[in-house]
């Protein structure tokens, strides 16, 4: 499985990859070693599919993928969420090739054998083909584990695997921070764009906590701010940190004053956003709800990772998706308030176009660097990946314990010791 460190044994001993401030080359460039991920890891936990307001009322799904196999999550007649894998019984044929829409009913474009939204087999044309013992219960969409914690639905091919809500953990606390930029209004999936770059997964999966590169990848980002909000995104230098939540998942506080969305209400409001507030309160909107949705409207002050495929990043969700050993499909979805003023959704999909739409400053030089290191990783085969910054925690940090100072790689150790546990297991 490529070449090993010299104490590793001849057959695949994927703990001797993983250290605790270092990671083996291989873990970017095997193609064996990927193959062994696909089953070890996102077959056997849960990853993440969709946000319950992609499914918007009955007969709604989208299309998506639990690594590298493509499932439909839908939402049932009865409200009930399913994930089933888009491959028709009879010969295999995808039954949905659309990203998302309403269907009552999925049929196979080569024979015809339909399916109803619950992966139900309704139909199989001339079943007097078919011996007498045929029995269309018998061939149903396959369909993983589903479950679901705030609005966030997830997935698994694993029977056995422990409760959603177990495996989250102390995570379940952010997430519920997180979903506050809904300003009481709730939050809402407000489109995507979804791209490529030449690299594996675990390259992406460590920037999302990753706020060393911050100042220097995104410096362009930081120059077309005003002064007081490039001052706000100053993350090296606002007294955050990274907290190791156990199961791979991690945050990133980059933004401390921004935790809690629901809090410091009484703050002035940023200059940028006065005329937004201006137009709020023109609307008919109490000084409370102008307050609210002006402090939700820019997101958290945090990045979320949870292992193995998403992560809750301030504003949007970034979802990855192995597609081989060295390239990853990313989608961002960008984030509105359900029901929400339009004014104040407006300023949000502005300021996510701004550093992560498709023509943004962030995007274009994530990528680049994400690119960059896979190159990079083609020289030097027996070197290692370095994890080791901030490897001494913060001693009586009000966070607790497992914290590490905002520019350590506490979120890379972490996911990397899931990693560890998954592939020996």
């Amino acid at each position: 499985m490529g070449t090993l460190p010299s104490d590793a044994a001849s057959v695949p001993d994927y703990g001797s990859l993983v250290r605790e401030d270092r990671v083996h080359t291989s873990l970017y460039r095997d193609p064996a070693l990927f193959e062994a991920e696909m089953e070890r890891i996102f077959t056997k936990t849960w990853v993440w599919v969709a946000h319950a307001s992609e499914l918007p009322g009955k007969n709604s799904f989208k299309t998506a993928h639990v690594g590298r196999q493509p499932v439909i999550v839908t939402r049932d007649r009865a409200g009930q969420v399913h994930v089933l894998l888009n491959r028709c019984r009879h010969r295999a044929a995808s039954v949905c090739e659309q990203k998302k829409g309403k269907a009552s009913v999925f049929v196979c474009p080569y024979h015809g054998w339909s399916y109803d939204v619950d992966g139900r087999l309704r139909a199989v044309p001339h079943a007097a083909g078919y011996a007498q013992d045929f029995d269309k219960a018998d061939y149903p969409l396959v369909a993983l584990r589903t479950e679901e914690y705030n609005g966030l639905i997830f997935a698994t091919f694993n029977p056995d695997v422990e409760p959603l809500a177990d495996y989250l953990g102390p995570a379940k606390k952010w997430i519920d921070l997180f979903m506050k930029q809904g300003a009481g209004f709730g939050v809402k999936a407000a489109g995507e764009h979804r791209f490529r770059f030449r690299g594996n997964w675990k390259i992406q999966l460590e920037n999302t906590t990753d706020a060393y590169h911050f100042p220097i990848v995104h410096k362009s980002f930081l120059t077309s701010l005003d002064d007081e909000t490039e001052e706000l995104f100053d993350v090296l230098g606002q007294g955050g940190w990274i907290e190791d939540l156990g199961n791979g998942h991690s945050v990133m506080v980059m933004i401390p004053d921004l935790v809690d969305l629901e809090e410091n209400l009484d703050a002035p409001i940023p200059e940028r956003f006065q005329a937004l507030a201006d137009e709020l309160a023109a609307e008919g909107h109490s000084d409370e709800q102008v307050r609210r949705i002006v402090r939700a409207v820019g997101g958290t002050g945090f990045n979320l990772n949870l292992f193995p495929n998403v992560a809750c990043s301030m504003a949007f969700f970034r979802v990855l998706r192995p597609v081989s050993v060295t390239e990853t499909e990313i989608s961002h979805i960008a984030l509105a308030m359900d029901g929400g003023p339009e004014a104040g959704n407006r300023m949000r999909l502005r300021l996510h176009e701004h550093f992560q739409g498709p023509m943004g400053f962030g995007s274009p030089d994530d990528a680049e660097g994400w690119e960059r290191v896979q190159r990079g990783a083609a020289a030097g085969e027996d070197l290692w990946i370095l994890v080791n910054r901030g490897t001494d925690p913060l001693t009586g940090h009000g966070a607790g314990d497992n914290v590490g100072d905002v520019s350590a790689e506490t979120g890379m150790r972490a996911a990397y010791a899931m990693w560890k546990r998954m592939m020996t297991a």
